[in-house]
């Protein structure tokens, strides 16, 4: 039975609305939730419910479980929920077993209660040959699908596994998806408002610092403790002995993925190019694979999962896909991680690694990377904070010289394209103390506007906007340059 406790959910507020129309419901659902391991999705589901009139059942996968495994926890989770302390005898295929559960909701559920099926780690359970699918199929199109008190949701941490197995199926299961849901990383609201919960009060600079190395993911933020700085906070989560995030890489994407090391190779591919990097070319540099096919799977799968972001260069006459990495802390452990993961260094590291680390250029260039990409998962804000329509379009531009053409390079962070006849040229900046814009920088600023107009042929008024993690020092050339800024507090709203 689900209880009368009230939810200790912190934000989520839009799956939270969901999963409450999905409850009030008058008619069966089928939801698919998916999203990364660490990300939340089992406490999303267990805190919404548990406050809930009716029944829940939730049983989950086990991870290269064989099927009589499976079928045993599967029988197991059935005579907890429905009959306690009777043992059932466990079966030898889906069908027989999904008939218990059929026949057990059918004597002990009102018919006005409500009752959430729950399969946790879906993707686990259905191993070749196990006619899971097929099961499911069955009962839920002759059965479930017209029973109002059903709430069935499927979940797993494989979002490509759910999206073309559940969501896009083809078979029996077809468009019977009534809702779906994937759950991303917090954004720096939902991370302040969850860190305000645990009694941890930073400013907006600091929770950006700590958004650098743990991309959002609430379960690596657990263990902060107020009395802490951002780096203090990285250094115990990343460079201590036992450190979460130290250890956390691996059983990522063996979690996630079949055959892990292949994912991680392309990651390496993208992460060294800042600016992003055309699909053939990954292609090109990823000689393990015999056919490009296998690698564009991979890559689609990679931005499933959010660890990569797929484009196409609104200006670029060349229309390639080109793919970015997005995810912080795959990029902060091949960046400060990995390199002493398994040499002396690990053993050699102390007190204030990190704080040292953080005086250096390499910390500069990375985290000046790092909050582009923070950026970029932040576009709903910054429109908002410039004023702007939702149709103005985002986007990157870059525009490399050939070795023939005696051209100037250039290169723009992020732009807005609007229907108005303007582009906001975003000029983004993480610097310690508010950004200064001097004359070589404006001198830089001019020829970067130049070059953009010339190569794309754009006949649209341009506004320079800068995104400043720190604000700007007013300057003759910032005021004569700049025409809005966006600050780190905008990225909070």
């Amino acid at each position: 039975m689900m209880g009368a406790v009230m939810s200790d959910l912190v934000g989520r507020l839009e799956e939270s609305k969901i999963l409450e129309t999905l409850y009030l419901s008058d008619q069966a659902e089928f939801l698919a939730l998916y999203g990364r391991r660490r990300i939340g999705k089992t406490y999303l589901i267990h805190s919404f419910f548990s406050h809930k009139e009716g029944h829940f059942f939730r049983v989950t996968g086990q991870k290269k479980g064989t099927l009589r495994e499976q079928i045993r926890g599967f029988m197991a989770a059935i005579s907890q929920t429905f009959y306690p302390g009777i043992e059932i005898k466990v079966k030898d295929n889906w069908f027989d077993v999904l008939e218990i559960l059929r026949q057990a909701i059918l004597s002990h559920v009102a018919p006005d209660k409500k009752v959430v099926l729950f399969f946790d780690e879906f993707p686990w359970m259905v191993g070749r040959k196990s006619r899971l699918l097929e099961a499911l199929e069955y009962y839920w199109n002759q059965y479930w699908s017209n029973d109002k008190r059903i709430k069935l949701i499927i979940c797993g941490s494989s979002a490509a596994w759910i999206i073309r197995k559940i969501i896009n199926q083809k078979g029996g299961l077809h468009n019977r998806i009534t809702r779906k849901i994937q759950l991303k990383p917090f954004k720096l609201k939902e991370i302040k408002i969850f860190l305000d919960h645990k009694g941890v009060v930073l400013n907006h600079k600091q929770i950006i610092e700590i958004y650098m190395a743990t991309g959002g993911v609430p379960y690596y933020l657990n263990p902060i403790e107020k009395g802490y700085s951002a780096a203090q906070i990285i250094e115990q989560l990343a460079f201590s002995e036992n450190g979460l995030l130290f250890k956390e890489f691996d059983n990522l994407f063996n979690s996630l993925f079949e055959e892990a090391q292949s994912y991680i190779d392309l990651l390496r591919i993208v992460a060294k190019n800042r600016y992003g990097i055309e699909q053939t070319q990954i292609i090109s540099q990823s000689h393990f694979y015999s056919n490009g096919g296998t690698a564009v799977k991979k890559l689609n799968e990679l931005v499933e999962t959010g660890f990569l972001m797929k484009f196409k260069p609104h200006f670029n006459k060349r229309k390639g896909i080109f793919y970015r990495l997005i995810d912080e802390y795959t990029f902060f452990y091949l960046s400060w991680i990995e390199p002493v993961k398994d040499t002396l260094q690990r053993e050699a590291l102390e007190s204030g690694y990190w704080t040292h680390l953080r005086e250096s250029s390499a910390w500069r260039a990375w985290a000046g990377y790092t909050f582009e990409s923070i950026c970029y998962q932040h576009l709903p804000e910054i429109r908002k904070a410039l004023g702007l329509n939702p149709t103005a379009i985002p986007d990157a531009w870059r525009y490399v010289p050939s070795k023939r053409e005696n051209d100037q390079g250039a290169q723009v962070d992020l732009l807005f394209d609007r229907k108005d006849g303007v582009i906001n040229l975003c000029e983004i900046k993480y610097t310690e103390q508010p950004f200064v814009l001097d004359r070589a920088q404006a001198a830089q600023l001019k020829t970067k506007l130049d070059v953009f107009v010339k190569k794309t042929g754009s006949k649209k008024q341009i506004f320079l906007t800068l995104i400043s993690a720190s604000g700007v020092k007013p300057t003759f050339y910032s005021e004569e340059m700049i025409t809005q800024v966006v600050s780190v507090d905008d990225l909070f709203l």
